[in-house]
């Protein structure tokens, strides 16, 4: 058994790092409500944007003459993926959830002899990617709670040659869809060439007009509404990493207050046996000067 005095350096320490995880718990929920209200404010317009580009890539006959980023290529050789990952860890399984359903992705695909390309958001992903082996074609880490708009544009442009410069056949976001604080889903969806919208039979078809023409409004249109995903998916990844920071050192503290009572209570039965037993030394030592006079 431990004695008193490792018990209550025991004690300390925990006490210490309930601290620091309390610390960190609070940090968390600050970034964890800017970034949700960022998140919230942008959502509409990038699923808004995602319709319009949808409709646009349904056009009959037209998606390969209106712009190259509609064009769907009649074999898919190489994909990439652009996979939001964080910087470090004490996120709980935000990290672990992510890259496994990238893997889990990426598995069936190798198997059919495709190539995989991926470009990383977050220092977690890119060195695990590299450790298993995986194309790192660039990084993107230590982009912060705050993106810039520059580092957005980077990371979109790099995404948007991937499969301009035919890199890449196909190109898939990973990113953690923020729900709630207690609910992100890892989520894989595919962001180049443009998806077309499902066909709805109602109502006459819906059909779009371009001034001066279609060309030069698409191209400067169709990279700015990508751009706009990838924001957007960024800002639900760093909603969704800092709500699962912010549970898992509530969690953490937690467990630090039970494991500071068990070992309250173990110091209190220690010190009363340490005590008894003294006490009984004394009698014992009492006993023996009686008899022996």
């Amino acid at each position: 058994m431990a004695t008193l005095r490792q018990i209550r350096q025991r004690i300390r320490s925990v006490k210490n790092i309930s601290q620091v995880t309390r610390a960190m718990e609070m940090i968390a929920a600050a970034e964890m409500r800017r970034a949700q209200q960022a998140t919230l404010a942008s959502r509409n317009f990038s699923e808004k944007a995602r319709e319009v580009m949808q409709y646009v890539a349904t056009e009959p006959g037209r998606s390969k003459l209106l712009h190259p980023l509609l064009e769907e290529r009649s074999e898919v050789k190489a994909i990439a993926v652009v996979l939001f990952t964080a910087d470090r860890g004490l996120a709980g399984a935000y990290n672990v959830n992510i890259i496994r359903k990238a893997l889990d992705f990426c598995a069936p695909l190798e198997k059919q002899g495709k190539t995989l390309r991926f470009i990383t958001v977050g220092k977690r992903g890119r060195d695990l990617m590299r450790r298993f082996g995986k194309h790192v074609v660039a990084d993107f880490s230590e982009m912060g709670t705050r993106p810039e708009i520059v580092q957005v544009s980077a990371l979109a442009r790099a995404a948007l040659d991937e499969f301009l410069h035919g890199n890449a056949d196909q190109v898939y976001l990973a990113y953690t869809n923020f729900g709630n604080v207690l609910r992100q889903t890892p989520t894989l969806r595919r962001v180049l060439p443009i998806e077309q919208a499902e066909i709805k039979r109602e109502g006459p078809p819906q059909v779009y007009l371009y001034e001066p023409n279609a060309e030069q409004v698409l191209d400067q249109v169709l990279p700015r509404f990508v751009e706009v995903q990838v924001y957007q998916a960024l800002l639900e990844a760093i909603a969704s990493e800092q709500a699962a920071r912010m549970m898992a050192m509530r969690n953490a503290t937690d467990n630090a207050k039970e494991l500071i009572e068990s070992l309250t209570l173990l110091r209190n039965k220690v010190r009363q046996a340490s005590i008894t037993k003294e006490i009984l030394d004394i009698v014992g030592g009492a006993e023996a000067l009686r008899q022996a006079k």
